[in-house]
């Protein structure tokens, strides 16, 4: 199990950093894309996603994975389905188990039990019109005059996007008896390759942002809230205004972390570049444009803590 050589530094502020928003208020528009551009980050608040719906499926998570091994290992799968520890197919590892469905799948045709097929369903579809809003705000923000530029990309029926349950259990290897108060990663330093990704977790902390200056921040939780997650191809989109946030999960010694993240993705064959409208000519462009399958496929045959994004860079001129 991976650790880390020494406990990571707390942040040196009386206060989180992390940028507020309320996506209620439409001149927030403005503070949307500053948190994206200096944290990647953002946490929203007065979202109108019913809190009694996050709460039973919330529920219906823990039940699921509170089943024995042998129960859940049927709907074991690649990509989607049941897995733990092992976090896709090149070596990385954590203190994890997760359920990975996709976000567009009708959820009659799961095996849960129906509780949780229609939290499943009504939760991913509360999540998507708010993440649509969000990016539509973003757009506002940005001096975009078509208002669906960045949420056409993912609120089709087509498109590609994934819902994720993790369970972090309770980690017995952090002690300093046996390997000196070392963390214990829950789930490894990376990006996420979609477009957006918006978070939520129980009240057990454990995840963290790196910040531009390559420390790492603890972010308080808040059940109530979501977190939003600046992803590689909303980077591209922006030129690189907009940075992808590296993000991780420690685990915890005493108590079990619940989280559940909505992966806003377009459809597979969705072409992604810098929009024309952000740059003044192709020169300016940054990154060689590709489809999101393209992506997608090079993300899948890398480690969780690869520079994905670095091979499609343009070179500059000079290197030619």
């Amino acid at each position: 199990m991976a650790v880390l050589s020494k406990p990571a530094a707390e942040p040196k502020f009386g206060f989180s950093p992390i940028p507020v928003i309320d996506i209620s208020d439409p001149e927030s528009k403005q503070a949307i894309v500053k948190a994206c551009e200096d944290f990647g980050f953002f946490k929203v608040i007065n979202h109108g996603v019913s809190s009694e719906l996050v709460s039973v499926l919330e529920q219906e998570a823990v039940k699921f994975f509170s089943l024995p091994k042998s129960e859940k290992t049927q709907l074991a799968g690649y990509p989607f389905g049941y897995g733990s520890r092992e976090i896709g197919r090149n070596g990385d590892v954590g203190w994890v188990e997760y359920l990975l469905m996709n976000a567009n799948l009708d959820f009659g045709s799961v095996p849960f039990p129906g509780i949780f097929r229609n939290a499943l369903s009504e939760y991913t579809a509360s999540v998507r019109k708010m993440t649509c809003h969000v990016l539509e705000m973003i757009t506002d923000g940005l001096g975009i005059k078509q208002r669906d530029t960045l949420s056409k990309l993912v609120c089709d029926s087509n498109t590609d996007s994934m819902f994720r349950l993790n369970h972090y259990p309770p980690c017995p290897l952090i002690n300093k008896n046996t390997n000196g108060g070392k963390n214990v990663i829950g789930f490894g330093e990376h990006t996420d390759p979609q477009i957006i990704s918006v978070l939520r977790s129980n009240n057990t902390s454990g995840l963290q942002i790196s910040l531009t200056d390559s420390s790492w921040i603890s972010v308080p939780s808040d059940p109530s809230s979501f977190f939003f997650n600046v992803c590689d191809s909303l980077q591209v989109l922006t030129n690189g205004r907009f940075k992808s946030v590296k993000h991780r999960v420690l685990a915890n010694s005493r108590k079990s972390r619940v989280s559940m993240i909505y992966f806003a993705g377009p459809s597979l064959t969705q072409r992604i570049a810098p929009l024309t409208c952000l740059i003044d000519n192709e020169e300016e462009s940054l990154y060689e444009e590709f489809t999101w399958s393209e992506y997608k496929n090079s993300a899948d045959n890398s480690r969780l803590s690869d520079n994905r994004l670095q091979q499609f860079k343009k070179k500059p001129l000079n290197d030619s």
